[in-house]
């Protein structure tokens, strides 16, 4: 009997995932144990094994696609099982029906037959939904189809490119055949499981299966804008060598993008020498700016400089009002989301200190004298609020509804830049870690978080946070609370100044600290003393040993 396979949840916040890459392909045998795909999550990219095996039948999320926990994953039975009931939206157990009795079966044949017939694929057919390439991602956006309706498709043939939270993703065809139809246009966003595409057999009326597709809510495209694509694919189809799409749109790879973004190079005048005019990596490397290129920007120069001659005296505004649209990445919603919640209903209160740095500079450059030694000033405050928070247990606290959980043990998220936003991968148990085991964990956790290779593991778990921007040059700021902890501390730059010493104005060096409580679970009188705690471990470093 065939066996549905559906989106697993790999962590506790996950309510999407992204199929990075499948290892199987329809038709081939699974046995159990076998790695199925590898499905990234916002946390890490996870090899994702099958318990169940037969043969592969149907694939319901390509690679590079998004969609929801217990979405249609995959289908696993006998070679050659009809598994139309389960595409259609059916259960398993549906396949035990052909054993009742014969004339039940034959009443059944003659009502269920037209449905059937609506619903079932033809002989060839796929339907690509909108993959969920993240475990946050809720929705994906197609930046750039590379094939239109009436193209040819190879298996392994980059349909389009795939916007998610974490990414611009190019996606791949699992299958062979002609794109029939293309549900999501180039810049629109749709949910996960919303029909992406149809591919089969050149000819094949597929309209029956976008309608129905579109009938179960998983699609809003139309299928008269599939018609008039079909009905002209030879008009549209773009010359050869060509870097721009009829709409203007420049197609290029994201690992081509990002080097010309970091070169100044501009892609318009790069010449594409992949599919269909593509700019791939290699062209960003191996361009070098043309004479047509020096003269096209010379020209405007020219020109500018004869106009003074015929311009009046007086200045007159002249130019062009010039806005650009970005798209909002999954991961900014998911930001969005999750702090304005966290804005909204925790009642958010900072408490300022400012603590000399003094004796800390001293130690760190004794500590940092031992060979193999490398702590940062940020190691030591992490160490001082971890103690602290033995000594203060409610800031190391989460509220509920009916009750306040008090944390006996401290684990402490660590704020971390990447690219796209920011994520908080977590120091299990800190209290009992060493200055250096400390700041070799940050270093691991923050390189490998930069690279998206963290596990989800390691960033769950999390009963304070520490953010610290004092390497920007910022000296003071407040942040918002990373939900479920009560608290978040913010650390700002070493600044040289004037000071106040035994009665005397000497140079000294400080560092502004700023704790962000929810009132809800810390008064301002607890807030105070822990931060009266945390003044005394970081500008005496020797009572961290006592």
């Amino acid at each position: 009997m065939a066996i549905k396979v559906t989106m697993p949840r790999l962590s506790d916040t996950m309510t999407e995932g992204t199929v990075a890459t499948w290892l199987k392909k329809v038709g081939d045998k699974v046995s159990e144990g076998d790695i199925l795909a590898e499905i990234e999550t916002d946390k890490a990219t996870m090899e994702f094994e099958s318990f169940n095996e037969g043969t592969l039948l149907h694939i319901g999320i390509q690679a590079g696609e998004t969609a929801p926990v217990d979405s249609l994953l995959a289908i696993i039975g006998n070679e050659g099982e009809d598994i139309s009931a389960l595409l259609a939206g059916g259960d398993a157990p549906a396949a035990e029906a052909p054993k009742a009795d014969a004339p039940a079966a034959e009443a059944k044949t003659e009502t269920v037959a037209p449905a059937k017939a609506a619903t079932e694929l033809p002989k060839g057919v796929v339907v690509v939904t909108m993959p969920r390439l993240s475990d946050t991602m809720t929705e994906g956006t197609v930046a750039t189809w590379l094939k239109k309706v009436g193209d040819a498709v190879a298996e392994g043939d980059i349909l389009a490119e795939i916007e998610t939270d974490k990414a611009t993703m190019e996606f791949e065809s699992f299958n062979a055949g002609t794109l029939l139809y293309i549900g999501i246009q180039e810049g629109s966003t749709a949910p996960v499981d919303s029909l992406l595409a149809i591919i089969g057999p050149a000819g094949t009326d597929i309209s029956g299966i976008a309608e129905n597709y579109t009938a179960g809510g998983a699609s809003t495209a139309s299928a008269p804008a599939a018609t008039e694509e079909k009905a002209a694919p030879a008009a549209e189809k773009a010359p050869e060598a060509v870097a721009e799409t009829s709409n203007g749109r420049i197609l290029a790879s994201p690992l081509a993008k990002k080097i010309a973004s970091d070169k100044g190079i501009q892609l318009s005048q790069v010449k594409g020498s992949g599919e269909n005019g593509r700019i791939v990596k290699s062209d960003i490397e191996n361009f070098t700016p043309s004479a047509q290129a020096q003269t096209a920007s010379s020209a405007p120069a020219a020109k500018q400089e004869a106009a003074p001659s015929s311009a009046p005296k007086v200045f007159v505004p002249a130019g062009e009002v010039y806005t650009e649209e970005i798209k909002n990445s999954q991961m900014r919603k998911i930001i969005a989301k999750r702090l304005s919640e966290s804005l909204f209903t925790a009642p958010h209160y900072n408490l300022v200190i400012e603590v000399s740095m003094d004796e800390a500079m001293q130690a760190r450059a004794a500590i940092n004298s031992v060979p193999d030694t490398k702590v940062s000033f940020n190691d030591m405050v992490i160490k001082a609020c971890a103690l602290a928070l033995k000594k203060h247990p409610k800031i190391n606290s989460t509220w509920k509804e009916d009750a306040i959980i008090i944390n006996h043990h401290v684990n402490i998220g660590v704020a971390v830049a990447v690219e796209d936003g920011l994520v908080v991968p977590v120091l299990k148990f800190t209290d009992a870690m060493s200055l250096s085991q400390i700041g070799g964990s940050v270093r691991d956790l923050a390189g490998r978080a930069k690279n998206k290779k963290l596990g989800p593991q390691e960033m769950e778990g999390s009963t304070f946070t520490v953010s610290n921007l004092g390497m920007f040059g910022i000296t003071e700021f407040n942040s918002i609370i990373n939900q479920p902890n009560s608290a978040i501390l913010s650390v700002g730059a070493i600044v040289e100044k004037p000071v106040v010493k035994n009665g005397q104005i000497v140079v000294g060096n400080t560092m502004m600290l700023s704790l962000a409580c929810d009132h809800r679970t810390i008064d301002g009188a607890t807030g105070a003393q822990f931060l009266q705690t945390l003044k005394q471990y970081i500008e005496s470093p020797v009572t961290m040993l006592a």
